[in-house]
């Protein structure tokens, strides 16, 4: 059986959240015994392989015009249409505007699978007209697609309440990651173990990174305030946060960060903050925690879903409150301490993406109408072999 991811920048890539899940489930799904295309868009993928295999994967780069509005959409039109010459049985959209081209395949007589990993019309760089489109996009999602996934519970219960459907869960996953010292960072930015707060996220508005700035200019403390993480068609925005900050030697902009430099911000902060007012599931969270980071969030569902009782929150939107919050952990260490001793082991346990693989083979399954049938538990090793767990 042939699947087609279409909707990702690509592979592989820390653009975002929803690159990091498609290769995820890609790579394992391959070692389940199905063939993976994965459609690309040249300049995003941090590295192009000439033979086009990925970890067993297709890699396909197909054409788009880079441009803020017609990007996505035309990548995943010329996607399409490659994909249905390629004769893939499933077409696996991710996000709400790609999922508007799902009902393509649906006039040849395929299978397709949308994932909603957020209501992107939410999101504040988007004018009126995207916007509109965007939800046309969630409207194709429940209407066009053969079975719906969501990320989050939240949104389950919110395509219940509004189409009356019932849509699959099948979260984000993390794997375990290596602690390392704080080596290019200190270099870099003079950073130590437990010498600044982290955010660590794509710098666009949902993720509430103003509200952090202000809270933070409002606190008397040594630590500093690192923020990581590049625009995504947001300059004017990255531009005010720069603004607020610029009379705070304490806060640091490290633009966007991967690789060595990216694990050492996570092993190393003293704590996490997320205070976003709009989130699928955040991968940023999960790495955060399965790193051992304590985590500070903002009290939407999608936050405190992830961090159930292993983590704090403060009230969305309401600096006050946060700034309340943060004193509280930069003068209480113990309580720091006390969620960094079991956060690593329950997101772990938690949100696994060997599970999270083996829930989208059996949603693939249903549609195709073959039976489901018992699958050994196994995980996929760091040596990028199956490894069947007795």
């Amino acid at each position: 059986m042939k699947i087609a991811m279409i909707g990702q920048k690509g592979i592989p890539s820390r653009a975002g959240g929803i690159e990091i899940h498609v290769e995820e489930i890609s790579k394992r799904l391959v070692y389940l015994g199905y063939e993976v295309e994965v459609y690309c868009r040249r300049g995003y993928c941090d590295k192009e392989f000439s033979d086009n295999k990925y970890q067993g994967i297709t890699v396909k780069y197909t054409p788009y015009i880079k441009s803020k509005h017609l990007d996505s959409i035309t990548h995943t039109f010329t996607s399409t249409i490659r994909a249905l010459f390629s004769n893939c049985d499933i077409f696996h959209y991710h996000a709400l505007g790609p999922s508007t081209m799902a009902f393509i395949p649906r006039l040849f007589g395929k299978k397709v699978v949308c994932t909603v990993h957020g209501l992107d019309w939410q999101r504040g760089k988007w004018g009126k007209f995207a916007s509109k489109y965007l939800k046309f996009g969630e409207y194709a999602t429940a209407k066009f697609s053969h079975k719906t996934i969501n990320v989050s519970k939240n949104l389950v219960k919110y395509y219940r309440e509004k189409y009356n459907l019932e849509t699959s869960y099948i979260p984000n996953g993390v794997e375990r990651p290596d602690l390392v010292k704080p080596l290019i960072i200190k270099e870099k930015y003079n950073l130590g173990k437990d010498d600044y707060i982290l955010f660590l996220a794509r710098l666009v508005p949902e993720k509430g990174i103003h509200y952090l700035i202000d809270a933070f200019n409002r606190i008397k403390t040594e630590k500093k305030l690192v923020i990581a993480g590049g625009a995504s068609h947001s300059e004017g925005y990255e531009s005010e946060l720069r603004k607020m900050a610029k009379e705070n030697k304490n806060i640091i902009f490290t633009g966007f960060v991967k690789e060595l430099e990216l694990a050492e911000l996570y092993s190393n902060a003293y704590f996490y903050v997320l205070p976003s007012d709009i989130e699928g599931l955040p991968i940023s969270l999960l790495e955060a925690m399965s790193y051992g980071n304590c985590c500070l969030v903002s009290d939407i569902a999608e936050n405190t879903d992830v961090i159930g009782s292993i983590g704090y929150s403060f009230k969305k939107a309401n600096v006050d409150d946060l700034e309340k919050k943060l004193n509280m952990l930069l003068e209480n260490k113990s309580k720091v301490l006390k969620v960094r001793d079991l956060a690593a082991q329950y997101i772990l346990n938690k949100y696994n993406w060997d599970q999270i693989s083996i829930n989208t083979k059996h949603i693939y399954m249903e549609i195709m109408g073959t039976k489901k049938k018992i699958t050994d538990k196994w995980r996929l090793g760091n040596d990028g072999k199956r490894h069947t767990i007795n």
